[in-house]
Formats: C-alpha cells, structure tokens, sequence
C-alpha cells in the first residue's frame, strides 16, 4: 500500500480506503438478530482483507444502512490506533438533531472517538447554510473535537461545483469527500481549492459513479491496455498529488484486488498514464468532435436555473462519455436517477423538456444550436424508466 498526508489533519492515509455502503445487510436500521451470518462473516473478512493490504481507512455512515451497526464488533477486534475511522452524518436544522445522529452512529460503532467526521451530503446551499449558521452542525462537530471524540472534521458533497466551491472556501473544514475522476472533471476547481488549504481530498465512487468500471465495455478495454479501466482511472486520480484517497466500496474481500495490482505502476505513472490519456481522448474527439470536448460546459446554467430543473449539465456528461467511450450501461444507470434521487443527483432528465425553452438559458453556450438535439438525443439512448438510489429500495 501507499500512503499520503491526508492535508491538515497529517494522517497518513492509504491511496485506497474501504468504504461501507456495499457489505452491509440492509439500507436501513435493522436489529442485531436480523444480520444473516453469512453476511457478517463476509464482511468482517473484507475489513480483514483490507487491513491486511494496508487499507486501515475504514469508512462509513450514518445514511448507510446497518453498516455501522454490522462494523462496531469487527472494529473493536484490532487495535483502535491502528485503524482511521470515519463516518458520516448528515447536516440538520438543528445542532440538536445533528448531535443525536452522531450519538446513534458512535453507539453502533462501538467507540469512544472517530478520527474523521463527515457532514455527509453538502448537496445544496440550504446543507451548506445549516452548517456553517451560528450555533449549526460545524460549530457541533467542533465541540465534540474538543471533547475528543472526533479528531478532524470535514464534508461529503454531490452539489454543484459551485455549492462545493463555497463550502471549501468556508475554511470550515479539515478534508472534502468529493466526485472527480477521468468522467467527471465538473469539481475540477475545488481540488487545487483545497490544496490551498491543505485540505484532504478524498475521492467519492471512483468505480461506479466514475463508469461503472468494474463492467467496462470493449472498447474502454482496449483503449485502457495494459491497465484495466479500473487501474487507469485509479492511477489517473492518484497522478495528481492534490488526491489523497480513494474510496473502493467493497462488497467482498476480493474487490480489492484489481486496484492493489495497479500499484505495481505507482511509481511511473506517469510514463504509463499519457498513452492511455491520449488515446481515451482521441476516440472521445472522433465521435463528439474536439471543440466539443474543450468547450462543452461553456456558458451552461445550473439546473435551477432550467426550465424545469433539466440538469443540463450532467446530461451532456453523460452523453459525452457514453457516445465517446460506449459508456452506455453507466450512463443509464445515472440517467435514469434523474428526477428520483432528490439531492444527492439533483434535476429533471430532458424528457419533458422543449427546444424553445432552453434558448434563452443557452444564450452563452458555444452549442446552444445543438444542444437541444443532444438532449433528444441523449433521452432516447439513456432513458429506460425512473430508478431509485441504492439507499432508497
């Protein structure tokens, strides 16, 4: 394993983390006796696996289910200075509220501390007013920090680059948990944002939000040789030293042995990295055009302010990548949480949506003559039926 000054907290973190919202029984609080055996067995040995590998940043939620419940016995089986444990709770009215969350998270985890605490889904300003307000949840997170029982404290975040900007330039946290991969370069500003202030940068879903890589279709294979496209992305976030970590949400002890085999390449990356860069983005500009791919976000609203709340810009994304790299069974899967997600993928799909009512809001996009064709376009590739979040079934 490899490690990296994980930004101000000085924790010396592993390039990849286990994150816990895929081993655990159920999305929902359950009682003790409801845990299948099996099940708890396989999880206590992905922790096994991870902390043999030299993963001992294990890290979960307060939204994920009965993963903390399931994780506190397994915890209390190493030695507690030799783990980083994180978890997560979400931003509330009331530090009241917040506290309360945070008390059921620490009791099911079994612990007196927690090295990170996330306020978990700063996905719009209405989270991010909540907790920076005086007397709101960071003010709380910092009293249990003098208290000792949470040793850094930082935020998770799906909002809009421009929310996510905001919050990092708060200075009111230690590290961001954070979407940024090969397809998805939106939040590409707030990482030398929280480089400047030493912040942590820990990157959200690099496997299945980042192209659902662990089911690539041919043509990424290819385009990726001799790294699986996995490995290239892996090595592509970890090229730039501002990342620090990856989350790898383990379902089973072996999920992580694709990325811990990329390590081989660690230490030249970077003359591993450009052939693969160059040719991804050669097959992108020869299906969408290379002005496309320079200047595509140019001049795009947020979809608040979108007829409808169309989320335009993700939808270009999606098609970009899925027209680009065959990213078709990835792009569905997003696409059709559209309209169903609420916060965490916010915005409407193109649907409904008419090429009249986005000429005004498109007044400043390079494209905006074809944009609305690539809308049709991408509704009738990507569309199947609305679909619900892992957290929601």
């Amino acid at each position: 394993m490899r490690y990296r000054r994980f930004g101000k907290t000085n924790l010396q973190m592993p390039v990849f983390s286990c994150g816990g919202m895929r081993y655990q029984h159920k999305w929902q609080d359950i009682a003790w006796e409801d845990v299948p055996k099996e099940g708890q067995a396989n999880l206590e040995a992905t922790i096994r696996r991870a902390v043999e590998l030299g993963i001992h940043h294990i890290e979960t939620a307060r939204g994920y289910g009965s993963s903390e419940m399931q994780l506190g016995p397994v915890l209390a089986q190493f030695p507690r200075a030799s783990l980083i444990v994180q978890t997560k709770v979400p931003p509330t009215a009331t530090a009241k509220e917040f506290l309360d969350l945070f008390e059921k998270s620490m009791r099911y985890l079994r612990l007196d501390y927690v090295d990170l605490l996330s306020l978990h889904g700063i996905n719009n300003r209405q989270f991010l007013d909540w907790s920076l307000k005086k007397g709101g949840c960071v003010e709380a997170a910092r009293r249990l920090q003098a208290e000792g029982r949470v040793r850094h404290v930082g935020f998770s975040t799906h909002a809009t680059t421009d929310v996510v900007l905001d919050a990092v330039r708060s200075d009111a946290f230690d590290y961001v948990n954070l979407h940024w991969y090969f397809v998805n370069e939106l939040n590409r500003e707030a990482i030398p944002e929280a480089r400047r202030r030493d912040m942590g940068v820990f990157i959200i879903s690099p496997n299945d939000k980042g192209g659902k890589l662990y089911e690539p279709p041919p043509k990424l294979v290819d385009l990726c040789r001799p790294l699986t496209p996995m490995q290239f992305n892996d090595l592509y976030c970890l090229s730039h030293p501002e990342v620090h970590t990856l989350s790898l949400g383990a379902a089973r002890p072996a999920d992580f042995d694709e990325h811990v085999a990329a390590l081989a390449h660690y230490d030249r990356m970077h003359e591993v990295l450009p052939a693969i860069e160059a040719r991804l983005r050669e097959a992108l500009e020869n299906v969408v055009g290379r002005e496309w791919m320079l200047r595509w976000r140019e001049g795009l609203p947020e979809y608040l302010e979108v007829p409808g709340q169309v989320n335009l810009t993700e939808i270009l994304r999606l098609w970009t990548y899925a027209k680009g790299l065959d990213l078709v069974a990835w792009g569905k899967m997003r696409y059709n949480l559209l309209g169903t997600a609420d916060h965490w993928f916010p915005g409407e799909n193109a649907g409904t949506i008419e090429g009249s009512a986005l000429s005004k809001v498109l007044e400043r996009s390079p494209f905006r003559e074809i944009i609305p064709g690539i809308l049709r376009e991408a509704h009738a590739l990507l569309f199947d039926g609305p679909q619900k979040r892992l957290s929601q079934n």
